[in-house]
């Protein structure tokens, strides 16, 4: 058997740092999610893939596959968000076995009023502290390591 690879010191002060970064921003990001809007970090990102979408409506296959969600949790937090109205769910018209994810003038309405405290959280807490050339490595490190994990 290989002997590991083990990670250099500077690959695993890296490495640590980038762990720790990513779990300190979700961290912030659902707190202050939370307390300006009453949700949850998942629940934003929900209202943001349906905001986008055509129609403002996916199946929720669909919505589950481009947030990488599972199928139970997708359906967890859409239930949640459908009792507070800002979601509701149909049948597919062309595929009756499938449910389509719309996005509720409420859920919209939400979306427009907690996205200018959750913008200004992420740029106070990421691109603020960057210079614009930090910035482009950023989004190509991190484009690497997505292609990586998810050539799709």
């Amino acid at each position: 058997m290989a002997s590991p690879r083990w990670l250099t010191p500077e690959e695993q002060a890296a490495w640590r740092a980038y762990l720790l970064s990513n779990q300190l921003l979700d961290e912030a990001l659902d707190r202050q999610l939370q307390r300006d809007a009453g949700m949850p970090h998942a629940y934003y990102w929900i209202l943001v893939a349906l905001s986008e979408a055509p129609d403002h409506t996916l199946r929720m296959s669909d919505l589950a596959r481009s947030l990488r969600y599972s199928q139970s949790r997708l359906t967890h937090a859409v239930t949640s968000m459908e009792r507070r109205g800002w979601v509701r769910r149909d049948r597919c018209p062309s595929d009756g076995r499938s449910l389509l994810a719309a996005l509720t003038p409420e859920g919209m309405r939400t979306l427009a009023e907690s996205a200018p405290g959750h913008v200004e959280e992420v740029r106070s807490r990421v691109f603020d502290r960057l210079t614009p050339r930090q910035v482009a490595q950023l989004q190509e490190i991190c484009q690497v390591i997505l292609d990586g994990l998810d050539p799709a």
